[in-house]
């Protein structure tokens, strides 16, 4: 399973008397997703994770940021776990997505 910290971009820490800098892993920013009338809506079920969404929507477990940041009303960033019941949007427009989040990143 791929980690979920992998677009997670990482940098040298600044350098201190003469050490030379560390690599750490940059803060992340997450970009709005603006709705689309291809987003799919639905309802979770029990053992509903964002990850687990990620890979049966986009294939891709590590695109579980794209469904949180698309329902920033109902879910949280600090979480795989949704509420059994809650309806979420799955946005459709990846490409999109992905661009706005390297834009904002500077990936």
């Amino acid at each position: 399973i791929m980690s979920r910290y992998i677009n997670t971009p990482v940098i040298l820490s600044p350098i201190k008397k003469g050490r030379r800098g560390f690599p750490i892993q940059r803060s992340t920013r997450y970009p709005e997703i603006p709705t689309d009338v291809n987003d799919i809506y639905a309802y979770t079920t029990e053992g509903d994770r964002l990850d687990l969404l990620a890979q049966q929507f986009y294939g891709d477990v590590s695109l579980w940021w794209i469904i949180a940041t698309g329902n920033p009303e109902v879910l949280s960033l600090n979480s795989l776990f949704i509420p059994v019941g809650t309806e979420i949007r799955i946005p459709t427009n990846v490409s999109l997505a992905k661009s706005l989040f390297n834009i904002i990143n500077r990936i």
